[in-house]
């Protein structure tokens, strides 16, 4: 989803935690690049100083927003109201289309492109994520040193990790040799 993307576009070293290694991917042109393709966003060039400042505004946003929503907050008038200032900076028109099995569909289109477009892209996935799916599975990754946000889509709601086979195992790894070395200090 683009709004999980966007607030993960800030890269944190999920195995060591080394601060030192995190990345804000929001300041590489080749991810940026690859991540505005991705969800067909029409900007051709990297945010200058003012529109980089906005966008991790916008992600810091997000962020906390994700985390008042994974401790049980829901919905608020202020979260509305900021959603739809920067909503309200990106219009579309709405166009029929048709969709690659034969089928056609009204879809919202630009009126134009540019930050400002993108960054009510960002905040509409995040409201329509708010409004069709459900707030309750939005989760953060329990590896202290990741805090990847995903969306639960498992059928019992238990997923803890953004990633089982990278942050799950090495948090299983991390709680097998605190054991192993109470264990040995208590012998």
């Amino acid at each position: 989803m683009l709004w999980e993307d966007f607030i993960n576009s800030y890269w944190r070293d999920w195995r060591k935690g080394d601060k030192n290694k995190d990345r804000d991917r929001l300041d590489e042109e080749k991810w940026v690049s690859k991540w505005l393709r991705e969800y067909a966003l029409f900007e051709t060039q990297m945010p200058n100083a003012i529109e980089l400042e906005q966008l991790k505004k916008l992600r810091s946003l997000l962020w906390g927003w994700v985390q008042a929503i994974v401790q049980g907050k829901s919905m608020d008038e202020d979260m509305l109201k900021q959603l739809n200032l920067y909503m309200d900076k990106g219009p579309v028109t709405r166009r029929m289309v048709w969709k690659s099995d034969e089928q056609a569909e009204i879809s919202l289109l630009p009126l134009h492109s540019g930050w400002e477009q993108v960054m009510a892209e960002i905040a509409a996935s995040f409201a329509e994520a708010l409004l069709e799916k459900e707030p309750s599975r939005f989760r953060i990754c329990d590896n202290p040193d990741c805090l990847w946000v995903y969306y639960d889509d498992t059928r019992n709601r238990s997923k803890r990790y953004c990633d089982d086979k990278a942050c799950g195992n090495l948090m299983k790894v991390r709680r097998f040799r605190a054991r192993k070395k109470a264990e040995s200090e208590g012998e």
